[in-house]
């Protein structure tokens, strides 16, 4: 999709009111504070929600950098306009920003927080064109969602700085650390449907835990399939689950024991397909049962320390951009991802590079009604867990969120990892974030370009399908890929892929046309996952952005033209485009876009953005 400059793109000096003195901008400035510090976590969580929002708007909408510390945005919608203090701007998007003011206010109005400043920009949205179609409704839903995003990410801050003791199982604490979100989303900790006790329950940034509700299944309504194997014995996915349910579990005989979120049991057991089933006795509700999980960053996925593996479950929340019900075309692409590797693909890769794997999902279990049609939102995915609790490994976008302190300035881990490096080494802190950014390309960006090149399959690796093994001293030291939604196999290497697994993409609709392919590739790889991680360093400054982009154009040279060179098409994108298509957060939620609804070329607001790389 296409979108043409909001009338925000003018010039500010051709705004009136741009000269009126802000309150907070002196005392930010003068005081080195962040807003995000501010001790009422309300007043925190309303600031990163308005810098979210603005940063979604300056991208979506191809906003210029302003000549001064003071960005005019024009509202001709609503007949004013927003004066923005500007703290950082930054060349890959991730900007900071104090809290806006309306120019035509009288001085001592209050700024504009999150909730009013989504109304102004659903306003503002008419005048933005998105072919085949014009934004859904009058905004409303885009205002309820930030609000109550902003609403829960109060709580989480209040609590985190009541509280930061962290679960010693190094991965599970990194999954709960990602409590602000995804700073280029509107609404990233929006949670319609849950209460407040269930959103302490069931969340990862309260570091809440639940036992799963069990339900028995009989053998004429199972579906399921399993790669799982223990000893190079195969385990089917019903034995899977019995054995992760524990002992006690009063399973009739013959039937299959399903894991469910509970909330979502109680929403799908009202559905007329699954309410006849229980009435039916074909599913019995067993109840919640045996130790309980943990929710991670994603919030239907669901962790236990030692356990052999993690459980992906359906869940009919709307997070971010899609309601999280799994979809048995996912269920198959996960398993055959898994049986494609096991063909001697994951030999080669690891032999090039052995500090990189897929986190698996070689197994799941559901129900199919009796015609043999699937039972919607009782999906399962059960994922291997291939972590112990020592292992000090993080998705990089936990890494990098600004995570709240009591007393003292909110800083993300990766902040941390760079200034003890930088004491402990005594090298400026800018050539000890050089040297990780470096490492991180050579252990993460280099193999994921290895299976697009060799096998034509594109992952869809952005910030939080990203984990990232960190060394005793906090050096990246390998990575994982996990999500069995983001696999992209290339159209144009079907033959090959077919060659290797017969029947592959039969089930799971995994091939995509290389056009689209290499859209969301440069988006999910480049713009959000390495861009995005230049831009955390630079907006903390960490780094400077530029001697990192620089950095960058030398890799991927070296990645096209070097003598371990790739036949990944994605080096020579990010390298020669002086454009490129960035999925639009705020615009896809303003459109009412479900992004596990429909083709994949369909999903998502797309929009062209000037590429750092290249300019």
């Amino acid at each position: 999709m296409h979108t043409t400059p909001a009338p925000a793109d003018r010039p500010s000096s051709l705004v009136p009111h741009q000269h009126r003195k802000l309150p907070d901008t002196d005392w930010l400035r003068g005081t080195g504070a962040c807003p995000l510090d501010h001790p009422d976590p309300r007043r925190a969580a309303h600031a990163a929600a308005t810098e979210n929002l603005l940063r979604c708007w300056v991208r979506e909408t191809g906003v210029r950098a302003p000549g001064s510390d003071i960005l005019c945005l024009p509202l001709p919608a609503s007949g004013t306009a927003l004066l923005v203090p500007v703290l950082y701007w930054s060349l890959t998007g991730w900007h900071r920003f104090g809290l806006p003011y309306l120019a035509d206010a009288p001085d001592p109005a209050p700024p504009v927080d999150a909730v009013l400043l989504a109304a102004l920009l659903s306003r503002e949205s008419a005048g933005i064109t998105a072919p085949a179609r014009p934004p859904a409704g009058d905004g409303t839903d885009l205002v309820a969602r930030v609000a109550d995003s902003v609403r829960r990410a109060a709580a989480f801050v209040g609590e985190r700085r009541a509280d930061t003791a962290d679960d010693p199982d190094l991965f599970l604490a990194a999954e709960q650390s990602l409590v602000l979100g995804h700073p280029l989303h509107p609404d990233p900790k929006s949670r319609e449907g849950l209460s407040d006790a269930e959103a302490r329950r069931y969340s990862p940034e309260s570091r809440g835990s639940f036992p799963l509700h069990w339900i028995a299944v009989a053998p004429s309504l199972l579906a399921a399939d399993s790669a799982w194997t223990e000893r190079g014995r195969p385990v089917t996915a019903a034995r899977l689950t019995a054995r992760l349910a524990g002992p006690g579990l009063p399973l009739p005989d013959g039937y299959a024991a399903l894991p469910a979120h509970p909330w979502q049991l109680r929403q799908v057991r009202h559905r007329p397909e699954t309410a006849a089933l229980l009435d039916a006795g074909l599913l019995r509700d067993l109840g919640g049962h045996g130790d309980p999980w943990y929710p991670t960053s994603s919030v239907r996925t669901v962790h236990r320390t030692d356990a052999p593996a993690m459980l992906k479950l359906s869940l009919g929340l709307r997070i971010t951009n899609s309601r999280r019900e799994n979809l048995r075309k996912e269920l198959h692409r996960g398993v055959e991802v898994h049986r494609l590797l096991r063909t001697g693909l994951s030999q080669r890769w690891r032999a090039a590079h052995p500090d990189f794997d897929i986190v698996r999902d070689p197994a799941w279990i559901a129900v199919n009604t009796p015609a043999g049609d699937p039972v919607p939102g009782l999906d399962a995915v059960i994922r291997h867990n291939p972590f112990r609790p020592h292992d000090d490994v993080a998705c990089v976008a936990g890494l990098l969120s600004p995570r709240p302190r009591p007393g003292g300035r909110t800083g993300s881990r990766l902040a941390e990892i760079v200034t003890r490096l930088a004491a402990r080494t005594g090298r400026p802190s800018g050539a000890v974030a050089a040297e990780w950014f470096l490492r991180y390309l050579e252990h993460v960006v280099r193999p994921v370009l290895w299976l697009d090149g060799e096998a034509g399959i594109a992952l869809e690796a952005h910030q939080q399908n990203t984990l990232l093994l960190l060394d005793a001293d906090g050096w990246p030291a390998g990575g994982r890929y996990r999500d069995n939604q983001g696999y992209y196999f290339r159209a144009s290497r079907r033959a090959e892929l077919d060659a290797r697994l017969p029947g592959i993409g039969e089930h799971s609709d995994t091939f995509v046309s290389d056009e689209v392919t290499d859209e969301r590739f440069a988006y999910y790889l480049g713009i959000n996952n390495v861009l995005g991680l230049i831009g955390a360093f630079g907006s903390q400054r960490l780094a400077d952005e530029r001697l990192l982009l620089a950095a960058l154009r030398r890799f991927l040279t070296g990645v096209s033209t070097g003598p371990a060179r790739t036949s990944s098409t994605l080096p020579a994108r990010l390298l020669d485009s002086p454009a490129l298509r960035c999925k639009a957060n705020l615009l896809t939620r303003l459109h009412g876009l479900d992004e596990l609804v429909g083709p994949v070329d369909t999903q998502s607001v797309y929009v062209t953005i000037t590429n750092p790389l290249h300019s």
